[in-house]
């Protein structure tokens, strides 16, 4: 199963997408969310849902004391949930897990960032599910922490010069992971290496006077999703590569919806060799609402679907053989999942990435050869990550 990169709340320097209902392990067995509840109704807790089993369940995991709104939670691999908590200016990381009648809590210790430093967060779930990473952003450099899998507490893994946001893994190892790096007024993605401590490469510049960032990374087929303005200078869109590809970043026109919010939050795994098939799920957030749809890197439009009652909105993930699933919560059903099948893909664009749209040919937002300099979604140029990856 493929799950989404967790968005941080919207925000200098992300491009203000909407935070995630809830964060799901990459492999889709555990979820985690904050809700409220108690005698009173208004005390935020903790919650563990297990998706992996024949019907989905939750598990309270409340504290001593109630959660502030604003901690975040993670599921991790074993079923434990990381919090971080922020108390004094420190930031403090325990794992919480059901026994017995109570919560048992295993503190991790505690991380103090600089007074320059615009606070601490979390990155998406790690593949694996053992080990849990915070970034910490400057003004000149962001310091890189391993909050969780650690045998000594937080570990400083690495500093990175310019302000970092975002975050996608690449890689089934949690080795290589996406940043997205503001230096001198532009945003250009980056990856950095974890088994070479920190060592950062170039990862995506469409143009030089590009913002250029990473949404979402599949592992499995190499497809990512990216948001750049260099089709449309000063306005943001939508587009897709592949790892290791020769070919330019194409931006369809049908990921263009005014007065629309589109953030990309799942991409179907198990595509290694078509990756222009992979179905991606899309949560559309106007002025009616939030909802959801599924689009194809083959196909020239956006199927909008329904959002089912109590969507988490934001979380979701597929499985292999084309199923979304979207965790949701109402009062007759406080833990529960909805199935959606995705469409099949049109094969006018099989086998050839889409080559057969007008709109993949330049004519309809894509990158043309005086935008895309040079001509590769992910100009890795010497760095190891595209034989990682698509081997």
């Amino acid at each position: 199963m493929t799950v989404c990169a967790i968005e941080p709340s919207a925000g200098p320097g992300n491009g203000g997408a909407p935070r995630a209902g809830c964060s799901i392990t990459a492999g889709g067995a555990y979820a985690a969310r904050l809700t409220l509840g108690g005698e009173s109704g208004d005390a935020w807790y903790p919650e563990r849902w297990t998706l992996d089993g024949p019907e989905p369940y939750a598990v309270p995991l409340p504290g001593n004391q109630p959660e502030e709104p604003g901690t975040e939670v993670q599921p991790m691999g074993d079923g434990r949930v990381l919090v971080h908590r922020v108390a004094a200016g420190r930031h403090h990381f325990s794992l919480l897990y059901p026994t017995g009648p109570g919560t048992g809590e295993q503190p991790l210790g505690a991380v103090e960032c600089p007074p320059d430093a615009t606070g601490l967060r979390l990155l998406p779930p790690v593949p694996g599910g053992e080990r849990a990473y915070a970034l910490a952003a400057g003004p000149r450099a962001t310091v890189l922490w391993q909050v969780a899998g650690g045998a000594f507490g937080p570990e400083r893994v690495a500093e990175v010069a310019g302000r970092c946001s975002g975050g996608a893994w690449l890689d089934r190892a949690g080795r290589m992971l996406a940043l997205d790096r503001e230096t001198g007024g532009r945003v250009k993605a980056v990856v950095v290496d974890l088994e070479r401590e920190g060592e950062v490469s170039p990862l995506l510049q469409i143009a030089a006077d590009s913002d250029d960032r990473i949404l979402l990374a599949d592992p499995d087929s190499g497809l990512v999703l990216v948001r750049s303005d260099a089709p449309s200078p000063g306005r943001e869109r939508i587009g897709w590569g592949v790892l290791g590809s020769t070919l330019p970043v194409r931006f369809p026109e049908c990921l263009v919806m005014p007065d629309c919010t589109v953030t990309p939050f799942a991409i179907q795994p198990g595509q290694a060799l078509t990756p222009e098939r992979c179905a991606v799920a899309l949560r559309v957030d106007g002025a009616l609402g939030s909802w959801v749809a599924v689009w194809r890197p083959a196909e020239r439009e956006v199927r909008h679907l329904p959002a089912p009652e109590g969507w988490l909105a934001g979380a979701g993930l597929w499985t292999a053989d084309g199923e979304l699933r979207l965790p949701c919560s109402t009062p007759q059903l406080p833990c529960g999942v909805a199935r959606l099948t995705a469409p099949e893909a049109d094969d006018g664009g099989a086998g050839d990435g889409g080559a057969g749209h007008p709109e993949e040919n330049g004519e309809n937002g894509v990158t043309d050869t005086s935008v895309a300099t040079p001509r590769r979604p992910v100009p890795l140029q010497e760095a190891p990550l595209a034989r990682l990856v698509t081997n």
